[in-house]
């Protein structure tokens, strides 16, 4: 039980299950391209571990194995997607759902794809959760258009869980009714890789 004083907790959900259909025909994954030596997921992941959340989750279900092992050795909790074809839905709903999330007053939703995260950015957004007393969706901006990651209060559960499809929170941030507070983190907001080129030009390597 959280004692009264005590900062409201977070949990991180890292998507890391999608088929990255966009990376040709060769096989080639997103999320192990190299990013300063680093496979993109491991990076998210290090990054995810860098902050204030109290625990970081990895849903992982497309070439799980190679996944996994690129994060061998993090203190984190994996959790297998079976679902993962279904979309976007099934791999929020599987992360929500692991017993490592349970005591968490807020779900912070990082998409495993994004390499201009940042731990400081990450902080800022658990920050202003936790100052509005965990009662407000905690979204990433950039110039006011909304983007990733965002934040989520337990309250929403039901929303998650009823979710089908390839969607993801926007549609529950928008069905939802509560407040939402901007926090403005720069191009990092959209900079998400979904092809070869994309890779190239945020500054990584395809490998695998």
């Amino acid at each position: 039980m959280q004692a009264e004083g005590d900062p409201l907790s977070v949990a991180i959900v890292i998507l890391a299950a999608g088929k990255a259909s966009r990376m040709g025909k060769d096989g080639k994954h997103k999320l192990l391209a190299e990013f300063d030596g680093v496979p993109l997921v491991r990076r998210c992941a290090l990054t995810a571990l860098g902050s204030d959340a109290a625990c970081v989750i990895v849903v992982t279900g497309h070439r799980r194995s190679e996944i996994e092992g690129s994060l061998d050795g993090l203190p984190l909790t994996l959790v297998d997607n079976p679902d993962y074809a279904d979309g976007m839905a099934s791999s929020l709903r599987a992360g929500l759902s692991s017993k490592r999330a349970d005591g968490a007053d807020g779900i912070l939703v990082m998409l495993a794809d994004m390499p201009g995260i940042s731990t400081a950015h990450l902080n800022a957004l658990i920050s202003t959760f936790r100052n509005a007393g965990g009662e407000a969706i905690v979204r990433a901006v950039s110039r006011g258009k909304p983007g990733n990651p965002v934040v989520l209060p337990r309250s929403l559960d039901h929303a998650v869980l009823r979710l089908e499809g390839d969607v993801g929170a926007r549609d529950i941030i928008r069905a939802s009714g509560m407040p939402v507070l901007d926090v403005d983190v720069g191009d990092a907001a959209h900079l998400d890789v979904d092809t070869p080129d994309d890779i190239l030009a945020a500054g990584g390597v395809v490998k695998r």
